[in-house]
């Protein structure tokens, strides 16, 4: 963190990074009180936990999932936003991307948690990511919707629309397997009003509020660390626009592969020349629009042989100046972003010089996909302290709004069991996930299955957020972008 006291930032640098952080710090505070009141409802409700106990036990628990996060969801989220301003996000523009994209997923989580609604964290950060890129080719020259990575929404949204169908089925199967196995039938009985449950029942429904926290940490927690990471990358790339702790035999190997990776794409680019002006561009474009041309492979040769001349003879990226540091890092993200795709769209060839391509690109993920140990602790800090406050209209909309019999023992442990398995399962895979969705989704499943009934208002105020989140926060995020736009260009002069 010293690099950001460093002394050489301007005022107004100073201004934008502290404002930054505190919105992101301040997403990640919201996201708490508002999604992992789902973690806490089946406790709560039924009176395993006192309320007081149980959200700090779910703050606990959402601290330590964020500190062991691997950080592939922050980075995942990253890679939906426009490639330029990935590129450039130490400017104007990078910056207004920052500010509205937060501050639109504030304002309508800020809403939705006012009407006791469990409404999805995830889908709104995504809906304003998709408004930002519509929003920036708009002002540009480009064709309305260039600047979305689309490929990328497409494989978040499919994340977000099966997790849920996931958790209805999973919960509701695992409900009618429960009955079926434990003789046991206090574990399907409603809560009583006084006293608490049996003690394995307690001990069942803390264990599973336990999974659910740390599950929701290591996912929701990153969303907010790649967009302080974009922020410190942009405003002080000296510290953290290249990964300083990357020891000497791996710069070296970078260096190395990046020859061999220069000839492999100039042998595939069948004679297409690109000017290295050009370079950076046509690749840009590649990332957005997935079109496979030889001039794609002419870019990345250009710029291996670029990166091999920007790291020849250098041990330590701590011996970089900082312009290097940010140069070296535009370098290594168009590269190791170029080879994902083309390996994901089978475009590398095979044998020995598919494995070169490879081992650099995931050395360079490496060096770009980094997320410093304070950056955790602060993220851990926010999510778990918002955890502590505004739980109650959500926990009553879960444990009795939802289906038309008051939620069961086994019902809560079922629901919660299912969404810490899915969460996990979508952190192996870098996708940002909905606990919100797959909790909500799993309790319907386990009504659905006991043949409870379900409440229909609910259900269609339940749907009628999820189905407006995405284009309210698409409208919200290309509307504050532009504002944010004209503020920091013009007010701010950044």
């Amino acid at each position: 963190m010293d690099a950001i006291f460093d002394g050489s930032l301007s005022a107004s640098s100073l201004l934008l990074l502290f404002g930054a952080l505190a919105l992101a710090l301040g997403f990640e505070f919201v996201n708490g009180f508002h999604d992992t009141a789902n973690a806490v409802a089946t406790v709560i409700y039924t009176r395993s936990l006192k309320p007081t106990v149980a959200v700090m036990w779910s703050g606990f628990w959402n601290f330590l999932g964020v500190l062991t996060s691997s950080g592939a969801v922050a980075f995942g989220i990253v890679a939906l936003l426009p490639v330029e301003l990935i590129l450039d996000v130490g400017s104007g523009p990078g910056f207004a991307m920052v500010f509205s994209l937060l501050l639109s997923a504030i304002v309508w989580n800020l809403g939705t948690w006012y009407l006791g609604l469990p409404a999805s964290s995830s889908h709104t950060l995504i809906g304003s990511i998709v408004g930002v890129g519509l929003m920036n080719s708009y002002l540009s020259d480009r064709p309305f919707g260039d600047g979305v990575n689309w490929g990328k929404v497409h494989d978040t949204a499919m994340a977000l629309l099966v997790s849920p169908v996931t958790g209805f089925i999973a919960a509701g199967l695992l409900v009618l397997a429960a009955k079926a196995l434990i003789k046991d039938k206090r574990l399907f009985d409603a809560p009583e009003k006084e006293g608490t449950p049996p003690l394995w029942i307690r001990g069942l429904l803390i264990l599973t509020c336990t999974g659910v926290s740390f599950a929701h940490g290591s996912n929701d927690g990153q969303k907010g660390m790649g967009l302080i990471m974009l922020v410190l990358i942009g405003i002080v790339p000296a510290g953290y626009a290249l990964n300083l702790a990357t020891d000497t035999p791996t710069v070296v190997s970078i260096q190395q592969n990046a020859v061999k990776a220069q000839d492999i794409f100039q042998t595939l680019s069948q004679g297409q020349a690109v000017e290295m002006d050009d370079a950076k561009t046509v690749l840009s474009s590649y990332l957005r629009s997935s079109k496979v041309e030889p001039s794609v492979f002419a870019a990345a040769a250009v710029e291996s042989a670029l990166l091999t001349k920007q790291l020849e003879g250098v041990e330590s990226f701590g011996k970089l100046s900082a312009n290097e540091r940010r140069d070296v890092r535009t370098e290594t993200y168009l590269l190791s972003e170029t080879i994902k795709k083309l390996d994901k769209a089978n475009k590398l060839p095979d044998g020995d010089d598919k494995a070169v391509l490879n081992s650099l690109g995931k050395s360079l993920k490496n060096v770009t996909s980094f997320i410093p140990d304070w950056v955790k602790v602060a993220v851990a800090l926010a999510l778990g302290l918002g955890t502590m406050i505004g739980w109650k209209r959500i926990v009553v909309t879960v444990g009795e709004k939802i289906g038309k019999a008051h939620l069961t023992y086994g019902q809560g442990a079922a629901a919660e069991l299912v969404a810490a398995v899915c969460i996990a399962a979508a952190d192996n895979y870098g996708l940002p996930v909905s606990t919100t969705h797959i909790l909500s989704s799993g309790i319907a499943g386990t009504m659905a299955a006991n043949r409870s009934g379900l409440q229909k208002d609910t259900l269609r105020n339940i749907l009628l957020a999820w189905v407006l989140t995405l284009p309210i926060c698409v409208l919200l995020g290309g509307g504050l972008f532009a504002a944010s736009l004209y503020f920091v260009l013009h007010v701010l002069g950044a």
